[in-house]
This record gives C-alpha cells, sequence and structure tokens, in this order.
C-alpha cells in the first residue's frame, strides 16, 4: 500500500507553522493588507524560526531540509496570509534557490547564509513588458565590457525587489546570439546577479495590486547597470534553461500556497455556516450550503494529494515537470473556486475587506496567473500527452 501519511518531522514542522499562523500572523494581516505595509516583523520571526533556510544546506545556514518542508510550511502560512506566504515562497524558491543550484561557491558563501536567514531577501528578474512565457521577447540586454558586465532594460513584477531588506535580483538578459542545429540564430540568454547597491539599479514605485497587498513588488529598471564578470549566475547561455528549471519546482511551492489558501477558505466558510442562522436554523443545515462546502473540501484534498504527488517526484529525482504542472492548475483553480464560494457564503460579510474570505478572494486571482498562467500549464500537460 501507499503511505500518504506524513512522517513525524513533517508532522511537527506543519503543527508549528500551524501555530505561528494562528498566533503571529493572523492577528496583523488585515491591518498590513489594508495599509499595504511589509510585515518586517512577521519576517523577522520567520527568519528565526528557519523557514527562509528550510531546504538549504547548513553549511550555508540553512535548515539542511528538503523542497516538501518548504511547501508545507508554505501552506500553513497561506491559510491565513497569501502574502506572508508568498514572500517566503518566492524568497526561497525564485530568490535564493537559483544561487543554490547554479551559483560557484564563492557565490553561495557571498549570498545564502543571509537569504537563508532572512535578513536578507533576494529577488526573481525574468518577466518584461514583452518577455514572460515566451523568453524570445526579452529585451534586457548584458554586455561585457572591460571585465564587466553593463545591463541596460527594465523588469516587470518582481517580487521582494523593493523592501528594506531586499539585496538583489538575478536577472535573466541578452548576452549574444547563438547558433541553433538548424542553423537559426536566437538570443543567447543568461542570468547576472544585480546587488541592490548597483549604480544605474533603480526600484520603481511599488505596485497598486489587487491582492497580496502585503507583499512587496516592483518594477525594475537598469541603465548602464555594470557589475563584475564573476556576477554571470551559472553558465552563459543557459539562463532562461535554468529558470524554467526553477520554475517547475515553484510550481510545486505555489501549489502548496493555492491548497493553503483553498483550506483556509474552506475553515472559515465552515465555521460560519455552523454560526450563522437564518429562519430558525445555521445555514449549513441547508443542503445547497452543506453540499458547497463539500465541494471546497474535495477540492482542497486534490490539490493536496496533487502537490504531494508532484514534490514525491521531485524528491526521488524523478521528471516532475508535468507533475508540477497540474499541481499548479489544480491548486490554483481550488484556490479561486473556494474563495468565490465561501464569499458567497459570507453573502455581505464576504464582501468586506476586513474579512479572511474578502483577502482570500482578491489574493487567489493571481494563483492563476503567477510563475506561469493556467494556459501555460494546460500546454505543459498537453504536451506532455503527445499533442
Amino acid at each position: 500500500m501507499i503511505n500518504l501519511e506524513l512522517n513525524e518531522e513533517y508532522l511537527e514542522l506543519k503543527q508549528t507553522v500551524r501555530e505561528f499562523a494562528v498566533e503571529v500572523v493572523a492577528p496583523v494581516s488585515a491591518k498590513h493588507d489594508a495599509e499595504h505595509s511589509f510585515p518586517y516583523g512577521v519576517m523577522a520571526q520567520m527568519g528565526e524560526m528557519g523557514l527562509f533556510g528550510l531546504p538549504f544546506d547548513e553549511e550555508y545556514g540553512g535548515m539542511g531540509g528538503d523542497y516538501f518542508a518548504l511547501a508545507l510550511a508554505i501552506e500553513e502560512l497561506a491559510r491565513v496570509d497569501q502574502s506572508v506566504a508568498i514572500t517566503l515562497e518566492a524568497g526561497v524558491s525564485l530568490g535564493a534557490m537559483p544561487i543554490h543550484r547554479f551559483g560557484t561557491q564563492a557565490q553561495k558563501e557571498r549570498w545564502l547564509p543571509a537569504l537563508c536567514a532572512g535578513t536578507e531577501l533576494a529577488g526573481f528578474g525574468l518577466t518584461e513588458t514583452g518577455a514572460g512565457s515566451d523568453a524570445g521577447g526579452t529585451a534586457t540586454t548584458a554586455t561585457l565590457r572591460d571585465g564587466n558586465w553593463v545591463l541596460n532594460g527594465s523588469k516587470e513584477f518582481i517580487t521582494n525587489s523593493g523592501t528594506e531588506i531586499s539585496t538583489l535580483v538575478t536577472a535573466t538578459a541578452v548576452t549574444g546570439t547563438k547558433t541553433r542545429a538548424d542553423g537559426s540564430t536566437a538570443k543567447e540568454i543568461s542570468t547576472i546577479l544585480v546587488p541592490r547597491d548597483t549604480p544605474g539599479y533603480t526600484v520603481e514605485k511599488a505596485y497598486d495590486k489587487v491582492g497580496w497587498r502585503a507583499s512587496d513588488t516592483h518594477p525594475l529598471r537598469f541603465e548602464d547597470a555594470t557589475v563584475p564578470e564573476e556576477n554571470l549566475l551559472g553558465e552563459r547561455g543557459r539562463g532562461y534553461a535554468n529558470f524554467l528549471s526553477i520554475l517547475d519546482e515553484g510550481r510545486i511551492a505555489i501549489a502548496a500556497l493555492g491548497t493553503g489558501a483553498a483550506q483556509g477558505c474552506l475553515d472559515e466558510a465552515t465555521a460560519y455556516a455552523k454560526t450563522r442562522v437564518t429562519f430558525g436554523k445555521a445555514i449549513g443545515e441547508n443542503q445547497g450550503i452543506s453540499f458547497k462546502l463539500a465541494r471546497m473540501a474535495a477540492r482542497v484534498h486534490a490539490s493536496r494529494l496533487a502537490y504531494y504527488a508532484a514534490a514525491a517526484k521531485m524528491l526521488a529525482g524523478k521528471d516532475f515537470k508535468t507533475e508540477a504542472a497540474i499541481a499548479k492548475l489544480v491548486a490554483g483553480e481550488a484556490a479561486m473556486d473556494n474563495a468565490r464560494d465561501a464569499t458567497q457564503i459570507f453573502g455581505g460579510y464576504g464582501f468586506m475587506n476586513e474579512t479572511l474570505v474578502a483577502r482570500h478572494y482578491r489574493d487567489s486571482k493571481i494563483l492563476e496567473i503567477g510563475e506561469g498562467t493556467t494556459e501555460v500549464q494546460l500546454l505543459l500537460i498537453a504536451r506532455s500527452l503527445g499533442l
């Protein structure tokens, strides 16, 4: 028989993060959401708990855990606050993980300790106005001059790029051209580490977002931003391919976030349905409401199993690209569907921003867009079928 039960170590982590989410994160979530303020105090405590270092080696200040442990922590945080959950997800899987996966020993020793401690954050500079899913649209350039990379261009929607503890961004840039097997040419895309204090690197005004309002997101601009040649991350010309592998992993983490959000909506709606009385009985006694809650529970169960399965294949060293796409697709839709149903169950109160279900309703839509749209996931799954 297949055993899907978590071992004692995972269960302990899950319980610890759940208690932290309820006792520390939840009480300040509405305030930070309303103020669009970054929760520095919460982040500091998460750093002290070791959450930012969960999947990294102890020699760099990490906890020596694995990616599934990170996913479990993200799920528990997302139940009460998606902004906090995405800050952890982006800080680890998008910010620090590229350095851990592809960095030189010197780069790891320079950047990972602070990133693992949560005292610094890194950004993942991929998306541009004309490039995201389409790498061919990358317009940012990095030219090698006198032993330095000189970057020019801009990036959009970069998480963790403008806080007081944001320290660098890993940016994709065109570093030349390459010849394909058929003789045609294509852009050579590499990745460059750009520290926050680099002259010519500007963090633009934060976006006014519909959701994830306590998460930090900015556009970036490079104007002759110059960094040493050794700031190349990984092999030259492999930047986009390396980022795609990072995104495959990140989809498991985003699926965990979506699962947590879907669970949070179910928790809130179930509790409300048991206490809200109309026509002399709790609304949960009405079949229309109880069936809606049953469907919400089914979505949570399916999305959790999907990301567990993807993580299991990843940790086993097997190809998990398709499973990660399925998990991201299922969990993102579960979060959005559960947020809609929870808001409906709450009625007018569900339309008030101070309620958790209202925040989940605003927050969850991005789960069908960020780190690969629903359409991209469908494309990946279809390709796995030979279509």
